[in-house]
């Protein structure tokens, strides 16, 4: 009778052993499979004056992987006030450790400095909260030039900004626009500029962005 107790309690315990075995396997599996969440690139855009010249999507905005963010729209012109713009990057899992993404906003050459407010070059905050870098401000209308938006890419190979810049009227006023169905694409070593100089001109500029790892 004991050694038949013994085999029994033998039998438990090496079925509980295996159980748990089993249970680690596939907690270890389960753990593999997690994928990361992908970053997200956010806009914020808003007018400060006549809301008609800054159209498209207004406040803030993210979007992740395949999606581009939605069209936000210059049109500024002789209008009061202008459009406040800025970019941030959602990271929640750090996947993207180790890229710098920047934007940098400058007058053009022999243009009118206060069409651009707050010019410089300014870094994409990467974090785990959604938040913004510095506003800059696009007032361009009849006086001379206009101001030139830069989005470049460093630190990583691997990762690329799209740019989506097309016309909606005189596409002279959106410099380096493409067909609304094409992208300019930043990465490292290859910015991407692109030029605002809306008027009283037909029509106006429309922008979307798209961050991708590759």
């Amino acid at each position: 009778m004991r050694n038949s107790r013994l085999r029994t309690l033998s039998g438990v315990l090496a079925a509980g052993a295996l159980i748990a075995g089993l249970s680690g396997t596939t907690a270890q599996a389960a753990e593999k499979t997690v994928t990361a969440a992908p970053a997200e690139i956010g806009i914020r855009f808003n007018p400060d004056g006549d809301a008609g010249q800054c159209g498209g999507l207004a406040g803030q905005q993210w979007a992740k992987d395949p999606d581009f963010t939605k069209a936000i729209r210059f049109d500024t012109d002789s209008r009061s006030g202008g459009c406040q713009l800025s970019f941030g990057i959602f990271d929640p899992d750090n996947t993207l450790r180790g890229v710098s993404i920047s934007y940098g906003f400058q007058v053009t050459s022999n243009g009118d400095a206060g069409q651009c407010g707050n010019p410089g070059t300014f870094q994409m905050p990467i974090q785990r909260f959604r938040t913004f870098g510095p506003q800059i401000r696009v007032d361009t209308d009849g006086r001379s030039g206009g101001c030139n938006l830069t989005f470049t890419v460093s630190g990583r190979s691997d990762v690329i900004l799209e740019v989506r810049y097309f016309a909606d009227g005189d596409a002279s006023q959106c410099g380096n626009a493409l067909p609304s169905n094409q992208n300019h694409t930043a990465f490292e070593g290859s910015p991407v500029t692109i030029g605002i100089d809306t008027d009283g001109r037909s029509g106006g500029c429309q922008m979307q962005l798209h961050l991708q790892k590759v």
